[in-house]
């Protein structure tokens, strides 16, 4: 274990028992002088996030992808607001799930408590570094964040103005901080800190996720890739599925709720494909069809096999003809990785069907996969979207990242 990780593990450990006897008083304080000082130090963010773009493009990171890197004074205001949110959601920690008292008349009482030490992996995200922190503060949890090379300054940045906010408000030194050795072998080595951390959160691509999961021997959630569908039925309205499909693709696609597949019931195929790919390819959307769809549309790139199971985060989109619910429901339990999944339909046994039978974290009717997200869910800022099934599934808000304690009182039995 390097010296870094040794010391900032020790503080945070030494932090997170303090900060389970922290008020939500101090907490919301806390939480509101690190948004003003977010909005306060923007200049000099922007500038230390300048050094990040600089080195990602001479690296040639896709443009998508410096997008989800760039800081910007909206942006950094954006952060900062959504800190301003999580002050107003309640706070978990101390609330009483169930009470109820036993016929010796002991009365048990199950209470959500903080987690402990908490820590991230991420990559090229720098308001996970905000979010994670806030979320963190707010339940109890110290956190240590390691987020990837490419926004080491931005994260190193964000952290500093975090910690001296946060600090003078009253919270324990050590309760956030990040990791700047960027080294791999730092990343694996915090996964093992059995002793230190109690929970491991990555957020990324798959191939983040893998190493983690494969890796890790502390707890891990597991929030992996997003490989989004929709898919638009036999029975539908065509101009909502046509404004379903591009803005699940098109608003933002370097995000992991962000549509990669776009699947197509052969009944209207003919009628539909021609006007999606119209749409799509007037905002620069690289097409990849099944035979089907290149039979109707011949200028079309083949997809492979290979295509069905890809995260493009980027202007790309599988496309898929497909016979049906039933097959739709099959192609998207083989090849999803159980994120979100929508139709588009009028057919309420198809809608239903598709709900029940869809294998994910969250299954849309009628709506875009744009939607799983904290604040969209009344969540407030989220840690990750959780795509397992133990302790926690879909967007982790704040009581997600709280673990139970059972409290007992007696009047002297013993058993």
């Amino acid at each position: 274990m390097t010296e870094e990780l040794q010391r900032k593990g020790a503080a945070a450990k030494a932090a997170a028992l303090k900060l389970v006897s922290v008020s939500t008083e101090t907490k919301n304080k806390a939480l509101l002088q690190i948004a003003d000082a977010l909005e306060q130090h923007a200049g000099w963010l922007i500038g230390e996030n300048k050094k990040d773009l600089e080195q990602a493009r001479q690296n040639g990171m896709k443009d998508a992808m410096i997008d989800r890197l760039t800081l910007t004074e909206e942006r950094i205001g954006g952060i900062a607001d959504g800190v301003r949110q999580v002050v107003g959601l309640k706070d978990p920690i101390g609330e009483t799930v169930k009470e109820w008292t036993r016929p010796n008349g002991l009365v048990i009482a199950q209470k959500r408590v903080p987690m402990g030490v908490i820590a991230i992996i991420y990559e090229s995200r720098p308001n996970v570094t905000v979010d994670a922190a806030a979320l963190c503060l707010k339940t109890s949890n110290a956190v240590i964040l390691r987020g990837g090379k490419e926004a080491i300054h931005s994260n190193v940045a964000l952290m500093k103005v975090m910690q001296d906010a946060a600090y003078a408000a009253g919270i324990p030194e050590g309760s956030m901080d990040v990791i700047e050795d960027t080294a791999r072998e730092t990343a694996t080595q915090l996964m093992r800190m059995k002793g230190y951390v109690d929970l491991l959160i990555p957020r990324g691509g798959a191939g983040l996720i893998r190493s983690v999961v494969e890796n890790a021997t502390v707890p891990v959630v597991e929030t992996a890739a997003g490989n989004c569908h929709v898919y638009v039925d036999g029975d539908c309205d065509q101009q909502m599925a046509l404004d379903i499909v591009m803005n699940a693709k098109v608003s933002r696609p370097s995000v992991c709720n962000a549509a990669e597949t776009l699947l197509i019931d052969q009944r209207i195929a003919a009628e539909f494909l021609p006007k999606i790919v119209r749409a799509l390819q007037e905002q620069h959307v690289e097409i990849r069809g099944c035979d089907a769809c290149r039979a109707i549309c011949p200028g079309l790139k083949p997809a492979t096999e290979e295509d069905w199971y890809t995260e493009y985060n980027d202007y790309i989109l599988a496309v898929k003809i497909v016979d049906g619910v039933d097959a739709a429901i099959a192609h998207i339990n083989q090849y999803n990785t159980k994120h979100s999944e929508a139709i588009v339909t009028s057919n309420t046994e198809h809608a239903e069907r598709f709900l029940n039978e869809v294998d994910a974290a969250a299954v849309y009717v009628n709506a875009s996969t744009r939607f799983t997200d904290g604040f969209e869910f009344g969540f407030g800022a989220e840690i990750g979207i959780s795509t397992q099934k133990m302790h926690a599934r879909g967007p982790m808000g704040l009581e997600q990242l709280t673990s139970m304690k059972y409290v007992i009182h007696g009047t002297g039995q013993v058993r």
